[in-house]
């Protein structure tokens, strides 16, 4: 696979959704959970998608239960809490693997392209962040304690590039 567009997810409702679809936005792919003490990134990832969506910013939400078994519910549960509590109106994808030989290609694929650490391609928690560029190609990982709002120079760098 030689770029995201390559990848297909399913919607948090359900809905197939080729990533094909947001080929020319620069996407900021995230790990989520609704009981974490990241949670509170929702806010200002929501903040950053009311902010810069019109720019061609797409963020997506990945829940993960790997961590600390932080995000058990059902993705309708899971889309409830994050509309209910954070706004959340960036798309929201259904409950996934991001670590072992069950972790979705999309994710296996991201951690190959930017490993994190010396090298190491796992997730290590919640609120793991990748920002890809308009061409599709990841930029950019960011740790957990990595806060939405300081991103926000390497997004508006990477809404600018053609």
């Amino acid at each position: 696979m030689a770029s995201i567009y390559d990848f297909k997810a399913t919607s948090i409702d359900g809905k197939p959704i080729a990533l094909k679809n947001f080929r020319g936005k620069v996407l900021l792919i995230v790990n989520t959970a609704s009981k974490c003490g990241f949670t509170p990134q929702f806010e200002g990832l929501e903040a950053l998608h009311e902010k810069y969506s019109g720019e061609g910013l797409t963020i997506l939400g990945f829940p993960s239960n790997q961590f600390g078994a932080q995000d058990p519910g059902t993705n309708e549960e899971i889309g409830a809490f994050c509309t209910k509590n954070y706004g959340v109106s960036f798309p929201m994808m259904e409950k996934i693997d991001v670590n072992g030989s069950n972790a979705a290609p999309l994710y296996q694929w991201l951690t190959k392209e930017k490993p994190g650490l010396l090298g190491m391609t796992a997730i290590k928690w919640n609120f793991t962040k990748f920002l890809v560029g308009r061409d599709g190609k990841v930029l950019k990982r960011y740790a957990p304690l990595d806060t939405p709002a300081s991103m926000t120079r390497d997004i508006e760098k990477a809404l600018k590039s053609a």
